[in-house]
């Protein structure tokens, strides 16, 4: 049997983080046994699906590095839409539900509103629990009053329990008193999540449903379509919560609920499968996971039951490790738009390869790409120099007349470099005895703006004479 995993997010909103584990869980667990991972956006709720809610799930996916393999579904118009939508199957979740009137698993509700409300109104006053109770089961069509358009709702077991074995949560059982006739096709004939979502599943061969564990209510329901139909039912896999660092659900208010968050605060797409593997998952004692050891290793008797807390620290530590391993360049190109953000203009390419130079001071500092950019802004300002206050409070008139005595010499240089700004700044305040740090936090705060940066005769090493006297000169 080939293994075949979905992501099926609603495109109502933002990719959350806890889909993004979702959609890697299913994604490792298809590349682990060769199987396929296929995407499906569950667009039934046409009142809150968006267009631009589907691009910000696929931009989110794709930043993440997850790929899918449903890449020959076409939309209405013959276009290349490369997944599946859940609305342009509602003629077959109609089909099937249809089907279950016809082999007795399903009826026909005549049901007024007015009546269901009447009904829930009547349990709540007795103190029963509010669902529906059965009453169009067994009557025939021709007791429906005039002017109701009906509903299918399944014919689901009164009696006897539904046991859902769960590849991660163990084996769990509901009496099936507690499940009600839920519906499956509207009066306006557009099917239920409920009923979609199984009709999806089977049409799209998924062998393995991976989703978080709010949805362990609606797997019970589920099954008995399942059941009805006659189908396999597939192996469920329900995932922990993600927790905040308080312990709540993660939310808005912890953040950075959004995968474009992520993108946004500088965190590298490694950095960020990397750490999502880790919650609620664990291969040993092992941190710091490659994509290609991620795949060999995961399968789903890795996965802890209980919640896992978002720890943005950590995520932090994790994402500092991959700015270190990621080369120098391709850093550059990565913290380049954050830079340009702040300068208003994007680099040079002359710039930019100043920045990648700039790299090995500056990676080893930082745990994202905005902490690079902010220390690194200061290599490219062409005018005044942005000052902070401690600097310009170091910049006493003192402060002042060293740099005014540095400056010819610096020009007098025959080569100008790192070694050769050291070794100058060395020998002048041994010379007028002077500690080292008098001479070099007044070059410090003079070419970067502030008291704290990389190391400086390297940072003035890489502006070059010309521009580390104009900043000189400038104070």
């Amino acid at each position: 049997m080939q293994v075949v995993t979905r992501f099926a997010p609603s495109p109502t909103g933002f990719l959350h983080i806890g889909g993004a584990r979702t959609a890697l869980f299913c994604w490792l667990f298809a590349k682990h046994h060769g199987g396929k991972n296929l995407l499906r956006i569950e667009d039934t709720d046409r009142a809150r699906s968006t267009p631009e809610s589907i691009e910000t799930i696929l931009d989110g996916l794709t930043w993440l590095g997850l790929d899918w393999d449903n890449k020959d579904y076409s939309d209405e118009k013959g276009g290349g839409r490369n997944y599946y939508s859940q609305y342009e199957q509602r003629e077959r979740h109609a089909e099937v539900a249809r089907a279950m009137i016809e082999n007795g698993t399903a009826y026909y509700c005549y049901c007024s509103p007015q009546e269901l409300d009447a009904m829930r109104t009547d349990q709540k006053a007795k103190g029963l629990p509010q669902r529906y109770d059965g009453r169009w089961r067994d009557r025939p069509a021709n007791e429906a009053p005039q002017g109701i358009d009906p509903v299918i709702r399944l014919k689901a077991p009164q009696t006897g329990e539904t046991t859902v074995v769960d590849a991660v949560m163990g084996s769990i059982t509901v009496q099936n008193s507690q499940l009600d006739d839920m519906v499956l096709l509207r009066a306006d004939g557009t099917p239920t999540y409920m009923h979609a979502v199984v009709v999806d599943d089977h049409d799209m061969g998924i062998t393995h449903v991976i989703r978080g564990d709010d949805h362990m209510t609606n797997t019970f329901r589920q099954v008995q379509i399942y059941k009805a139909m006659g189908w396999d039912i597939p192996v469920f896999a329900h995932l922990p919560m993600i927790l905040g660092p308080d312990g709540a659900k993660l939310s808005k208010r912890h953040g950075a609920p959004a995968v474009s968050d992520y993108r946004e605060r500088g965190y590298l797409p490694e950095a960020v499968r990397n750490y999502l593997l880790r919650l609620c998952w664990s291969h040993g004692d092992d941190e710091i996971i490659s994509t290609t050891q991620a795949i060999e290793w995961f399968d789903l008797g890795g996965i802890g039951k209980s919640p896992a807390r978002f720890d943005f620290a950590k995520l932090g530590s994790v994402n500092a490790h991959y700015i270190k391993e990621t080369p120098d360049a391709a850093l550059a190109k990565l913290a380049e738009p954050f830079i340009a953000k702040t300068l208003g203009h994007p680099l040079s390419l002359a710039q930019l390869d100043l920045l990648a130079r700039a790299m090995p001071d500056l990676k080893p500092r930082a745990q994202t790409l905005v902490e690079i950019a902010e220390m690194a802004v200061f290599y490219f300002h062409t005018g005044p120099l942005p000052m902070d206050e401690k600097a310009a409070k170091l910049l006493t008139p003192e402060a002042r007349a060293v740099l005014a005595d540095l400056a010819p010499r610096i020009e007098n240089l025959a080569g100008f470099n790192a070694e050769a700004m050291e070794l100058l700044a060395r020998a002048y305040a041994e010379e007028k005895a002077l500690k080292l740090g008098v001479v070099a936090q007044p070059l410090r705060a003079a070419l970067t703006g502030s008291t704290i940066s990389p190391p400086i005769f390297g940072v003035a090493g890489l502006l070059g004479k010309d521009e580390t006297l104009r900043r000189m000169r400038a104070v």
